[in-house]
């Protein structure tokens, strides 16, 4: 895999404006016929992304990990996650991509809905989600009245499908979501996880102290909240390490660490493995 200075970010697969409708939905082959059916490594800052594969088949790169593809099958992309893929020519199938406000406004926390869609996924396709989808591709290409509340409807409905789809395989019922205090906690991390703040900065800038803090946390994750700090950092790690070209020692200080030392050790504390012996088995396998 060849590596790239940095990981490419767009909003709507290379385009750089804002998403100026409600969602959008396109055939899988109107865009990856434009690329010879690859679609390199990239991640979408505040989009997610529902692929629903009908024919065909291919691969699926998600934060490094080679999924194959299919169909019928469904593929969860949320937001920030680097995914990438490679479809066998004239692969069958729509891409639809909801803005993550959407999904903010309208999925209440406490219902699980959310957190469940926050986890990248390649499965069977859910019984419904073919007609949704094929619904969301026609109403999308009209300019009818109550458009906007049709496509609002529909995509959630389609994401509620693809929640309960994801729940499935774990035999059990997601954790609470947390409600609106952790939302705003987890806004957070996305928005600071490089500047390694101490979790008593989180805490008092929501208002709360850090013992609730932890306590909300592991209510909504079974984890503590400095334990999903830890985490997002060591994703990002992760992606930079197989995604660009940056030394250890870059991506440290990327991340918030004076010293790569210190950030080597906490890597492999995490991961199981320094960050160098981690891009090693990289190349390795590649």
């Amino acid at each position: 895999m060849k590596a790239a200075p940095r990981i490419d970010s767009y909003n709507l697969f290379g385009e750089t404006a804002e998403l100026a409708d409600v969602l959008h939905v396109e055939t899988i082959r109107a865009r990856s016929e434009l690329h010879d059916w690859e679609l390199r490594p990239h991640r979408h800052a505040r989009l997610h992304q529902l692929l629903v594969l009908t024919g065909g088949g291919g691969a699926a790169e998600i934060d490094g990990f080679t999924h194959p593809l299919a169909p019928p099958c469904l593929v969860n992309v949320p937001r920030s996650v680097v995914h990438g893929f490679r479809f066998d020519s004239g692969t069958g199938g729509w891409v639809i991509t909801l803005a993550s406000d959407l999904l903010d406004q309208n999925l209440a926390a406490g219902e699980g809905v959310r957190v469940l869609l926050d986890q990248p996924a390649v499965l069977p396709l859910p019984a419904g989600l073919q007609d949704l989808a094929q619904q969301l591709f026609s109403e999308y290409s009209r300019r009818e009245f109550g458009r906007a509340q049709l496509l609002r409807g529909l995509a959630l409905a389609a994401t509620a499908l693809a929640a309960r789809a994801i729940a499935e395989p774990r035999g059990a019922q997601p954790h609470s979501g947390g409600g609106p205090l952790f939302a705003r906690f987890e806004a957070l991390v996305e928005r600071d996880f490089r500047l390694r703040r101490p979790l008593a900065d989180y805490a008092s800038e929501l208002a709360v102290s850090p013992t609730h803090l932890n306590r909300i946390a592991h209510q909504a994750t079974g984890q503590p909240a400095s334990a999903l700090v830890t985490a997002r950092m060591l994703r990002e790690a992760r992606r930079l390490l197989i995604y660009t070209n940056l030394t250890a020692a870059q991506i440290a200080y990327e991340l918030g660490f004076n010293d790569p030392a210190h950030f080597s050790r906490v890597f492999a504390k995490g991961t199981g493995m320094p960050p160098r012996k981690f891009r090693q088995q990289l190349a390795e396998g590649s």
